[in-house]
């Protein structure tokens, strides 16, 4: 993970994948945003244009390119492990910054509660702060926010669009499980099942 970018170009791009049409932003060699679908392609590009507003449009450079196909793999169910992709943190707060190490480090098909996230980086008392923090998440998907759940498996927030329902269909996606339980989905009670 990379704490700072350069000041090299950067752009965005929108890009398919198997939930719908993502966004991704970059500067330099560092993925800088991602935006999860939103109701049409009009509505993503203006919410990625205001987001980035100093970022145009452009094709992909190749490591902007190599993290949307992984994402695309991610998304169809392959397990890829999107770790390695360098990320540009510029202003983000150092506890944010520790969160989202932590929720990279969460293996795809696993899940955690913000209690863990908060124990992991040493701060048992902040889950509510952990739930902020990936409030704030800049990078969805490659930052894995959806991998965390409230205590007792209750679903938390997701802040992307879509709210929890995306966040559950990314997580039946990857066939979510706590650690060296049934998957997560195999748990729940017939009425909370995603489709």
């Amino acid at each position: 993970m990379s704490a700072a970018t350069t000041n090299s170009p950067g752009g965005f791009a929108l890009f398919d994948t198997p939930i719908g049409r993502c966004a991704i932003a970059w500067r330099g060699n560092a993925v800088v945003g991602v935006a999860l679908p939103e109701s049409s392609a009009d509505r993503l590009r203006a919410r990625a244009e205001s987001r980035f507003a100093d970022l145009s449009e452009a094709s992909p450079p190749e490591p902007a390119a190599r993290a949307i196909e992984r994402i695309r793999s991610l998304l169809s169910g392959a397990g890829t492990d999107l770790t390695d992709i360098e990320i540009g943190l510029d202003g983000v707060p150092a506890f944010d910054r520790d969160v989202y190490e932590a929720a990279r480090r969460i293996p795809c098909g696993e899940v955690r509660s913000y209690g863990d996230l908060a124990r992991e980086i040493g701060t048992p008392n902040a889950a509510q702060a952990v739930g902020t923090a990936l409030g704030r998440n800049p990078v969805p998907i490659i930052v894995p926010c959806h991998r965390v759940l409230g205590s007792g498996g209750r679903s938390g927030g997701f802040s992307a669009p879509g709210g929890v329902a995306t966040k559950f269909r990314i997580l039946k996606i990857e066939g979510a499980r706590r650690p060296g339980e049934a998957g997560l989905f195999e748990t729940l009670p017939l009425a909370l099942k995603p489709d």
